[in-house]
């Protein structure tokens, strides 16, 4: 039987519909991989997210090989699907996931809290003691966790403190509004007897109001504070921060202010809900960086810091450190407080920094903040090198966020959950909030902690501003070189600056709840066992 021929006319035809087809396979692949998401997304992010395999995700289990850490490596910002998988794509990877593994844990620290075999629970009380935080909330966690203590060596029954109401954040938050006051009295149990309210027949007693000396040891409080109570049954200290020394106390008293400060100020159910989903919600990106950006009104005007701001800004601030009576520093020279590194980084520093650290463009960062001064304004240098630059306020829904608005201390406490549990966290400034994230961090396992140089790296951002130096491998170098023992490893808590006396001496130290080795984190038993074979 003979076959039928095709008409060249129809052999053009299937010709013409094969490479139509061909082509609209290839426009729908390409299109999937560049297409952003909709601007309607819950998280809005600027385009796609990584997902953990694309940027090197490490377990917090992962150790580093500390001493050998390589300078970041420059990372192509073009997609994962149009990288050849070879040798040098596998290094890159292999040097992408240093970033986010903890240092290495020499040693292998764990938390040690448990009294020791001579403690005893607490004693017959000789009075109550009542307490007026001061400060914001990490300031407050600070000064209640000392307070514990001090109640505990004076033999008083600790009465639920009282937060500040009258500092710039003017916040009406009482303590159950913030902790778990319930928890933190149950929880202490064996350490402090605790009371939510000063028994009604010693309401109109005489009060012993006293400011505590900062930064005392044990003996003024046994000596002289507990006098006190051979003449009043209520002592009250009218301030909170700062009032029990850093080192050189008992064991057992350190080891009570590690449970009151990591363990029994829990926060108070809501937050703690609401805070372990906004996690949640920046683990579905991947590893992130939980950024504590403290570039708002009240720290720029409190250390005078207006590099990169405007006259008016400027002048502003001015204005608000001058009418602030308990901020006693009023004439302050800018330049020289920003050379000194005293200032916080700026929005558009620190993207500079993460970047020569070789973190790439597509890293999720959670800024950990209140308002940033000026706004977007200030904010777009750093979303040029990171787009994906989340808050709680872009995490949860207006409805979600609505009780803790009003509250600066409990929207800092989502902050603070957060940061905490981030992969990587990153301070601009160190205050308050950026040690008491570190010493939780190292408390929990050594958790990567970066805390920028900042007097080097203002020299760096000078000579970029000149055009000395420009963006790229040889500042990435150099900021690694930096900053390669600066990430939160193992370390003894830093004592005073050699030649400082008095109160500056104290101030030089190293905070407590900054770093808690060696009074609260012990080497684990595997690892003296090993380290003891032949």
């Amino acid at each position: 039987m003979q076959r039928r021929r095709l008409r060249p006319s129809s052999v053009a035809v299937l010709r013409s519909v094969l490479i139509c087809a061909i082509a609209t396979v290839s426009l729908v692949a390409l299109l999937d991989v560049h297409v952003s998401p909709s601007s309607s997304s819950p998280f809005r992010a600027a385009y796609t997210l990584a997902k953990r395999h694309e940027i090197g995700y490490g377990s917090r289990r992962s150790e580093l090989a500390w001493m050998q850490e390589m300078a970041p490596p420059q990372l192509s910002k073009a997609p994962t699907a149009f990288h050849q998988w070879d040798d040098t794509n596998q290094e890159a990877s292999q040097e992408s996931e240093k970033l986010w593994k903890p240092p290495s844990n020499h040693g292998g620290f764990v938390p040690c809290v448990k009294p020791t075999s001579s403690y005893s629970p607490p004693g017959e009380s000789r009075g109550y003691l009542l307490v007026s935080t001061n400060g914001g909330l990490n300031q407050m966690r600070a000064g209640i966790s000392d307070m514990v203590a001090i109640a505990r060596i004076i033999n008083a029954t600790l009465v639920i403190p009282i937060l500040d109401k009258s500092s710039f954040w003017q916040d009406s938050s009482n303590f159950s509004d913030v902790f778990d006051e319930d928890y933190f009295i149950h929880s202490l149990a064996n350490d402090v007897k605790i009371m939510k309210k000063l028994p009604k027949e010693f309401a109109a007693a005489t009060k012993s109001v006293k400011y505590f000396k900062s930064w005392s040891g044990i003996e003024y409080y046994r000596d002289k504070i507990s006098q006190l109570w051979d003449y009043h049954k209520v002592i009250r200290a009218a301030k909170s921060d700062s009032r029990l020394a850093n080192n050189n106390l008992p064991p057992d008293i350190q080891k009570l202010r590690c449970r009151a400060f990591y363990q029994a100020l829990r926060f108070a159910p809501g937050i703690e809900g609401l805070g372990k989903l906004l996690v949640e919600r920046m683990r579905s990106y991947g590893p992130f960086i939980a950024l504590h950006l403290r570039y708002e009104k009240d720290m720029l005007a409190f250390s005078g810091c207006t590099y990169g701001l405007s006259a008016s800004e400027a002048d502003e601030l001015t204005t608000i450190r001058e009418i602030i009576p308990y901020w006693k520093v009023k004439d302050i020279d800018p330049m020289q407080q920003r050379s000194k590194g005293y200032c916080p980084l700026t929005p558009k520093e620190v993207g500079i920094f993460l970047s020569a650290l070789g973190y790439p463009s597509n890293t999720p960062i959670y800024i950990a903040a209140g308002d940033i001064y000026g706004g977007d304004s200030h904010m777009v240098d750093l979303e040029s090198h990171f787009p994906i630059l989340m808050s709680k306020e872009k995490l949860a829904s207006a409805d979600e966020l609505e009780p803790f608005r009003p509250y600066a201390a409990q929207m800092a406490a989502l902050d603070y959950i957060v940061s905490v549990e981030s992969d990587v966290f990153v301070s601009s400034y160190l205050g308050n909030m950026a040690r008491a994230v570190e010493g939780h961090r190292r408390f929990l396992g050594h958790r990567r902690t970066i805390t920028p140089d900042r007097k080097a790296l203002v020299h760096l951002f000078d000579k970029i501003e000149r055009g000395s130096i420009k963006e790229g491998k040889k500042l990435s170098d150099m900021t690694s070189e930096i900053h390669k023992r600066r990430q939160g490893s193992p370390r003894k808590r830093k004592g005073p600056i050699s030649g400082t006396r008095g109160k500056e001496r104290f101030r030089s130290e190293e905070a407590f709840y900054e770093n808690p080795l060696p009074d609260c984190l012990c080497r684990s038993e595997s690892d003296v066992t090993s380290s003891q074979r032949p």
